[in-house]
């Protein structure tokens, strides 16, 4: 090949299109006077050939390299101005990864020549991936939509790396997640819809490279199309395998996206991708300065998805994702920078707009992390009504319940009841709200009950990073002890929180190792921690804890009372007359007024009708308590129905308690600092 046309360039088509007879080439950039096309060999330190691309139509430039095969690797380069007071940032001597580029031939790795000024001239196209034209499957069929139900948050490398279950070679990779023995744990905690946390290739940051540690969470993603080389050597078609393998587990899957900032960084960060395609373009400036970047995400920079073209590029990459991989949905990072505009948060941003419009993604699962650190950036309950959002109200709410905290019955049964304060607008349901009390970010279960203050000195920050406010509590000692009693009190009220969140409406979700008692040691920012801190040890885990959340999903899914996704209101939901839910004291009568914010009261009941789902044995009616206390209470059950009784189907305390009937004439006893079920059954008559 001598050179390219531009007769068969291809702008509507962005990145490279691969032909028989050669490969398209097309990239956007409004403010760049050239791009060149820089092609390499697998061996080749710089670009054997370079070829400027003819065509323009728009923003795009492009062009059409006959013979071309599949495989080939390319980069970009952009000539333009460099004016940084203007917010112009090009560098010919950069090489540039194409932000379509769907394989690359190596991870991203930090090196400071991707950061150096263009008067060094320094070439930096020995330390950045090349790209690979490969030709996607489009045919990939995600499951037909649902709401995500139990949901499972999972760092890929975190949970495989040390699983015994997982062959050698698979260890660390995405490729572990279809083994046998992977799926077979999956369907034991009964989860119905993993969220992968990034697995689009990604740079690790200058701070990180100067301290000897890596990012391994993935939050700082170049190209979003690309599976990142250690998480998927396969690309593209191992992450398709595994999607099959867990939609035949019946499992959705949805991936956590990150289109809020790139891994360029600040001003003086590297430049492989966006910052020299188009500085200006990509990325949100001070109106008054352009020279700077604005930081609503507390990474450096912030996508300007309010433009057009940066939200069509985002809606390009989600189709990507769907169609090569089957994916079902997203979960989106610092998502309320998605509808940022000039004024504030808007759903009619483009974004959202584009996504509700498009016929691949606007049945997908859609959901927002609802916050960024940007003016007006708490949106929780903000988001366009088919959206499903994480919320931290619960989080911290249950937290507190737990830890003790004074006067919060009232606040823990709105949680319980489907948060209806924040959702039950614009024909919102519960599950909107996913509700967790642990995620990747901040402490694990287990460590909220072993930690008042977060341990991070690990991370080279001097203990500054994390969370400050972790509505946390130790049972008197600080971290790890070998004294039982404390040792059994943690375990416990980890089970009680776990079944707060399978038995609370909404989307319950929990983190991959919480349903075993993993612990970060403390560290509630473990980001850069690619080492046993957040390598899940599955050799400690708790049998007893697993067994327990297995349970909890299967009651949740048994029993319409427990899932339904309708708000409790107290009102009848069927011909019967009887309210969705009573909430009850111990002595069996409902709570009164002064009882809701009583500053002594820790326990709560609550007695659930749903229609029944068997009419002949009925399972309509699910009694609940949390006893937050640390004495026991005795409770006075309501009376079962003219030929009911009360099986207890799970107590905290005791998780392998074998269910068992109990005398609703007698007093039943909630262990201190547990959660009771009791379901009520028909009997025939003697």
């Amino acid at each position: 090949m001598d050179e390219l046309t531009a007769e068969r360039g291809a702008p509507a088509a962005l990145g490279a299109t691969v032909h028989d007879d050669g490969i398209e080439f097309a990239v956007y950039s409004e403010n760049a006077d050239d791009i060149y096309l820089c092609l390499f060999s697998a061996t080749d330190i710089t670009e054997s050939r370079r070829f400027r691309l003819p065509g323009r139509q728009g923003g795009v430039c492009y062009g059409f390299a006959p013979g071309l095969q599949p495989g080939t690797r390319y980069g970009f380069r952009a000539k333009g101005p460099y004016q940084p007071t203007e917010g112009h940032r090009f560098d010919f001597s950069k090489l540039l990864v194409d932000p379509y580029a769907r394989a690359l031939d190596r991870p991203f790795v930090y090196s400071p020549a991707l950061a150096t000024a263009p008067e060094e001239q320094l070439d930096s196209a020995p330390f950045v991936p090349r790209a690979l034209a490969v030709s996607p499957s489009p045919d990939a069929r995600p499951l037909p939509f649902r709401a995500p139900g139990f949901t499972y948050e999972l760092l890929v490398k975190g949970f495989s790396q040390r699983n015994p279950g997982v062959s050698a070679e698979k260890r660390g990779t995405l490729a572990a997640l279809a083994e046998p023995a992977v799926l077979d744990h999956f369907a034991r905690i009964g989860i119905d819809t993993i969220e992968l946390m990034p697995i689009a290739a990604w740079l690790g940051e200058r701070h990180l490279h100067q301290l000897g540690l890596s990012n391994v969470w993935g939050y700082n993603p170049i190209t979003h199309m690309a599976p990142d080389p250690r998480l998927a050597p396969g690309g593209l078609a191992e992450v398709r395998r595994v999607v099959e393998a867990l939609h035949a587990r019946g499992i959705r899957v949805l991936l956590d996206v990150v289109f809020n900032h790139s891994g360029e960084a600040d001003e003086t960060g590297p430049t492989v991708c966006f910052r020299g395609l188009d500085n200006k373009l990509y990325y949100r400036t001070p109106p008054d300065n352009p020279g700077l970047l604005i930081n609503d995400t507390g990474c450096g920079n912030t996508f300007a998805v309010d433009r057009p073209p940066v939200a069509r590029y985002f809606v390009d990459v989600l189709r990507s994702w769907v169609e090569t991989t089957g994916i079902d949905g997203f979960r989106y990072d610092l998502a309320t920078v998605l509808g940022r505009l000039p004024d504030g948060f808007s759903i009619e941003a483009p974004f959202f707009r584009m996504v509700a419009a498009d016929p691949v993604l606007k049945d997908r699962i859609h959901v927002a992390e609802p916050w960024d650190i940007g003016p007006g950036g708490y949106q929780v309950g903000s988001f366009p009504p088919s959206w499903f959002e994480w919320q931290d109200r619960f989080r911290d709410d249950v937290r507190r319940f737990w830890r003790g905290d004074a006067g919060l019955v009232g606040t823990l049964a709105t949680r319980i009841a489907g948060s209806a304060d924040i959702y039950d607008r614009g024909g919102r349901k519960p599950s909107a709200g996913f509700n967790f009390v642990a995620a990747h970010d901040g402490f694990s279960l287990a460590d909220l009950t072993a930690y008042v203050e977060k341990h991070n000195r690990a991370n080279g920050e001097n203990n500054r990073d994390g969370h400050n406010d972790n509505h946390s509590w130790n049972h008197g000692v600080e971290g790890e002890t070998k004294d039982p009693a404390i040792v059994e009190a943690r375990r416990r009220d980890v089970r009680a929180m776990m079944a707060t969140v399978l038995l609370a409406r909404g989307t319950p979700m929990i983190v991959a190792g919480d349903e075993f008692g993993r612990s970060q040691k403390g560290n509630n920012n473990g980001y850069c921690q690619d080492n046993e801190t957040v390598w899940l040890d599955w050799a400690k885990a708790d049998e007893k804890l697993i067994a327990f959340t297995g349970r909890l999903a299967a009651l949740r899914k048994r029993y319409p009372a427990l899932s339904l996704d309708r708000f409790l209101t107290g009102a009848p939901i069927d011909g019967d007359g009887v309210p969705d839910v009573v909430w009850l004291k111990e002595d069996g009568k409902p709570l009164a007024v002064a009882d809701w914010t009583a500053p002594d009261r820790r326990f709560l009941g609550m007695a659930l009708h749903a229609p029944a789902s068997d009419p002949v044995a009925g399972h309509n009616r699910v009694l609940v308590y949390f006893n937050a206390a640390p004495g026991d209470a005795r409770v006075r059950l309501p009376l079962p129905g003219p030929t009911g009784i009360y099986r207890l189907a799970l107590s905290s305390d005791a998780p392998d308690l074998a269910p068992r009937v109990v005398d609703h004439r007698a007093d039943f006893v909630v262990r201190g600092r547990s959660v009771a079920v009791l379901i009520e059954e028909n009997v025939s008559p003697a």
